[in-house]
């Protein structure tokens, strides 16, 4: 499913406010909480990590994984808590205008 300009990012925001994941843990978890709807493509997923990384609404941090790995882990700064709760108001106004638009099925 395609995702609105943004979108991702408040995915992101809101995922890692669960708690700090690696990049593979949460295109794992979206795609999990969607219900397997949202399937995010890592060519998306990491330019955005770097773009939410830049404007100090995550951080980052290399540490080893649960496989023993090397992984870099994401975790939301307090920046990014805010801009998260900006995000869903802003989405929340969004969806309810589109609900209204939309109005029930034919």
């Amino acid at each position: 499913m395609d995702l609105l300009q943004g979108t991702l990012d408040m995915l992101v925001l809101k995922t890692l406010a669960l708690g700090p994941l690696h990049g593979y843990g949460i295109a794992k978890a979206i795609r999990s909480l969607s219900k397997e709807v949202l399937d995010i493509e890592f060519g998306s997923l990491y330019p955005a990590l770097k773009r939410l990384e830049l404007k100090g609404w995550i951080s980052a941090k290399w540490e080893t994984s649960e496989h023993n790995r090397r992984a870099k882990y994401y975790r939301l700064t307090p920046a990014g808590r805010k801009q998260l709760v900006e995000e869903h108001s802003k989405w929340a106004e969004f969806a309810t205008a589109i609900s209204r638009v939309m109005g029930p099925a034919l």
